[in-house]
């Protein structure tokens, strides 16, 4: 026996369909049928990848994060544009005109060998003096010249002037010379010598000392001293050779032009090889292989250092040339070679 089926097998009339008649206009309802939205969808499926991710996606997203970040700062922070020589020309000119001018070569070269430059005062014993004025009367007597001696100046109360130069150190000559090692050897000219017999030598510092006679070399003039006693910090100076030297070479002079000094002068190399005799000294040997400057020097320069623009001693003022007979500079100098010095120093200076 068949039972009954529990449910109807009529149709059922749904919630918010509608019942139409057969040839009435369809109309659709999407209230109960239609699937769940778009949006709905793709946030539930989001949900479900964030579900099925959920240890990557915060990496994920920090990487996001940092590179938004990072092109943010390149935004606000563009990178180095290439250089055009435009930007280096104005950058160079920009330095210039801000940058103050450094010393002048000859300023440096004066610097380096100050501390090296001396003043030698030479003094005539009255023994010494009177034994001169004998040779100088014998020798205007040989050639017939008719010279009255003058007797010694007389101070202001009557007493010999002798004793007031004694007593107030006036030197009867001034020259210059260079130190040239740490025992107080002092290389000058013999002229500046010759003619005294006491020596006194005023080093950079100001000290004081007397000095001996350690070497001559008459055929070049010059003349080594040694002072007995020396500044602790005693700078000897440095010596070049002269065969990287040229006309038109910048040197400088250091000395005590007229004892007034240290005073400083500059020029250039005029020639090299040059000879010199002096009109006003006929039994002077001939002096060969000279340096010609330019650099202004006068009486008292004589021994002094004469110096390439590094501040070495290339030369040994000795000499300066006038044609009107006046011993002072008319545009014309000149050294002895520091080579020259070898002999009378002894050994080879450089």
């Amino acid at each position: 026996m068949k039972r009954k089926p529990l449910y109807s097998r009529a149709s059922r009339r749904r919630s918010g369909s509608s019942i139409r008649d057969e040839g009435a206009p369809v109309a659709w309802s999407f209230e109960e049928n239609q699937g769940p939205s778009l949006a709905v969808e793709i946030w539930r499926k989001s949900k479900a990848f964030v579900a099925r991710h959920d240890r990557s996606v915060p990496a994920a997203a920090a990487v996001l994060i940092a590179v938004g970040l990072f092109g943010a700062w390149q935004w606000f922070h563009p990178g180095p544009t290439a250089l055009t020589q435009w930007d280096i020309d104005n950058a160079v000119k920009y330095t210039l005109s801000n940058t103050p001018p450094g010393p002048a070569e000859t300023t440096v070269a004066a610097a380096t060998v100050g501390p090296s430059v001396v003043r030698v005062d030479g003094f005539l014993s009255p023994e010494h003096a009177a034994q001169q004025a004998k040779l100088e009367a014998a020798e205007a007597k040989k050639n017939h010249l008719k010279i009255q001696p003058m007797p010694p100046p007389k101070s202001s109360d009557g007493k010999d002037a002798d004793k007031d130069k004694a007593k107030d150190e006036s030197p009867d000559s001034t020259g210059t010379g260079v130190v040239i090692d740490d025992k107080g050897d002092i290389l000058t000219n013999l002229h500046v010598i010759h003619s005294t017999d006491r020596w006194v030598v005023t080093f950079f510092d100001g000290s004081k000392s007397e000095a001996t006679v350690v070497n001559v070399q008459p055929e070049n003039d010059l003349a080594v001293i040694r002072t007995k006693t020396q500044p602790d910090d005693l700078k000897p100076a440095t010596l070049a050779s002269t065969a990287n030297l040229f006309p038109g070479d910048t040197v400088v002079a250091v000395g005590f032009p007229f004892g007034i000094g240290p005073s400083v002068s500059s020029g250039v190399v005029a020639g090299l090889k040059r000879e010199f005799d002096d009109p006003s000294e006929k039994d002077k040997p001939t002096l060969t292989n000279l340096i010609q400057f330019t650099a202004p020097v006068n009486p008292g320069n004589s021994g002094g250092p004469l110096v390439n623009r590094d501040g070495e001693v290339v030369g040994i003022v000795t000499a300066i040339y006038n044609p009107t007979g006046q011993r002072v500079f008319a545009g014309m100098a000149f050294a002895v070679p520091i080579e020259n010095a070898a002999k009378a120093v002894g050994n080879n200076p450089l």
